[in-house]
């Protein structure tokens, strides 16, 4: 969230910078409790540079499988930790695929940032 600067009574939006290493550090969190947990990144308007203040971050998060609709996932990934608002998706690479709005799957394959991918037969 806004930070004030200083002393003074103005509000400060996290830069890219402080919103990536924050991004990061959840993604590990997140993968180190779930190992359905393939892949984390950011998309939107923090991966294309043009946030300003009051953008949230737009996460995706890819697992080996989910068990409730793609809809309703997100409410299990507490994200009160990062510095600015976030919106979470979670997909499995085959939902991924086969995405039904091609704006949003181009906007993923195009302008992700990935900050978390486990490595092939680790646990």
């Amino acid at each position: 969230m806004p930070v004030r600067s200083l002393h003074s009574s103005v509000l400060k939006w996290p830069d890219t910078a402080t919103v990536d290493r924050a991004a990061r550090e959840w993604a590990r969190s997140m993968a180190e409790t779930r190992p359905q947990v393939l892949r984390v990144g950011y998309f939107g308007s923090y991966a294309r540079g043009d946030w300003g203040v009051g953008s949230d971050l737009d996460i995706v998060v890819i697992v080996t499988h989910a068990v409730l609709p793609a809809v309703i996932r997100a409410r299990d990934w507490d994200t009160s930790g990062l510095p600015v608002p976030a919106d979470v998706l979670v997909y499995t690479p085959k939902e991924l695929e086969e995405l039904p709005s091609h704006r949003l799957r181009a906007e993923l394959e195009t302008n992700t940032v990935w900050v978390f991918q486990r490595m092939p037969g680790a646990p």
